[in-house]
Formats: structure tokens, sequence, C-alpha cells
């Protein structure tokens, strides 16, 4: 990309942030939500890739090891849980100006463009929201893979993965209330620690290209756009930051 072109950045969006009081289905408000905090990220400048998952729909690997499917079929399933919320997401940015385009790691041409790296960077020049689905098209392979390897390709600057926590801790805070959030961590360090950031395969690429993660959550009215705008909310991980404990 070159220097003087806007800032490319991958959106990783987990199923659940689509989700209802129960965790599944596509609840409007948090649809609603999603959208007005795209809209406003879009005003910034930035060439806006998202990658979404599809757990509110369907979670190929539990249904696998509860047996009766064998798990690529379940894994397939998987992805067309994120073909839903991708065409949901679409249908909502249109709904309200923001243009968009849903691009399939599967081919379901129908109701998605085929990803196509070239197709895929020339929406983003033209200033459009690219929603990829479907994610690698491969069984066997995570969403958050999928997020680290779009962001390769598409030379994003940044992977910003928004999830249920305001980012990484030294232990789960749900279990450990004494634990602290920390507001930058090395690649190294929090590979040594354990810390469950993405998957090891989304977290070797991702260290690998020196592509930075920013951690945080998702579901705080306004926390996409100054995450966006740069603002030091969550955790970032990168290839040099010092270990720093937030207060």
């Amino acid at each position: 990309m070159a220097a003087d072109q806007p800032t490319r950045i991958l959106l990783k969006l987990s199923g659940e942030a689509f989700g209802g009081p129960g965790g599944f289905g596509i609840d409007p408000e948090r649809l609603k939500l999603i959208g007005t905090e795209i809209k406003k990220a879009t005003r910034l400048g930035v060439q806006l890739a998202v990658v979404v998952g599809g757990g509110n729909i369907i979670r190929g690997a539990e249904l696998a090891e509860s047996g009766g499917v064998e798990q690529s079929t379940a894994d397939y399933m998987g992805m067309l849980g994120t073909v839903i919320n991708g065409m949901a997401l679409r249908e909502h940015l249109t709904s309200i100006g923001v243009d968009s385009r849903v691009m399939s790691a599967l081919e379901i041409k129908a109701v998605a463009e085929p990803f196509i790296r070239n197709r895929a960077i020339r929406h983003l020049e033209k200033g459009r929201v690219v929603v990829l689905v479907a994610g690698t098209g491969n069984p066997y392979f995570t969403t958050d893979t999928c997020a680290a390897l779009r962001a390769t390709e598409l030379g994003c600057a940044q992977l910003l993965k928004a999830t249920k926590v305001d980012g990484i801790y030294t232990a789960d805070p749900k279990k450990h209330p004494e634990a602290t959030r920390y507001e930058r961590i090395s690649f190294d360090d929090a590979l040594a620690k354990g810390l469950a950031v993405m998957d090891v395969t989304a977290f070797a690429m991702c260290r690998e290209r020196k592509i930075p993660i920013r951690v945080f959550q998702f579901d705080v009215p306004g926390n996409i756009e100054r995450v966006i705008a740069g603002e030091p909310i969550g955790t970032l991980v990168d290839a040099s930051a010092k270990e720093t404990a937030a207060l």
C-alpha cells in the first residue's frame, strides 16, 4: 500500500457480537450497534475489511465434539453461519448508507462475491467496507486464522479483535477477580505467558508479519471508532511492546 493511501485495517467480529441475550441468533439492536460503529469508523477515512465469526448461528467445533457430525462437515456448517452474519451486516450497512460488499471463501454466487484478493483491494480503494465470510474456506481453521490471513493478504496495518472483554488479562477475570489487564504486551511475552489472544496459527502469522493486534470490547458504544482513531483502549500486542499493566 502506497504511503499516501489511507490506512487499511481489518476488524474481527466474533459471532457473539451479533447474538441476542442467549448468545444465539441475530439481535437487531446488536446489528444496529455494529453498523453504527462501522459507519462512524468509515468517516475517519480508513479502508476497512471485516471478518465475521458464526458462533451465534452454530459452533462447528462443539457440534463435532458432541458426536454424530464429522468435524470437517461441522466446520463447513460453521462457515455457513458466518455467511448469514455477513449478509445481515451488509444489508444493514446498505440501509444506513454505507457502501459494502460481502466476499466469501466458499463459492455462493447468489449471496456473495468470491474472495479474490485484487478485487477485495479494489473495493477497499473505492471506499467500500468489505465483509469477509466463510473463514478461509477450509475446515480445521478458525475465523481468527482467517482474520490473520486476510490482514496479511490485504496489507492491513493493524488487526482489531473485538471481544466480550476489554482486553487481555493476566488470568481469566471471571474466574480470577484479582487479574489485571495488560495495556501493551509483546508477541513473545504473550506466548511465554500462554495468554489466549488468538489461536496459535493466527497469532504466529501476525507475529511473523509484524501485524499489531488490538484486543478491545465490542459492545461499548463508540469503541470501534475510538480504537480506529488510535485511542489506547483495550490491549495492544505487537513485536516491540514492553509489558505494561493497566492500573
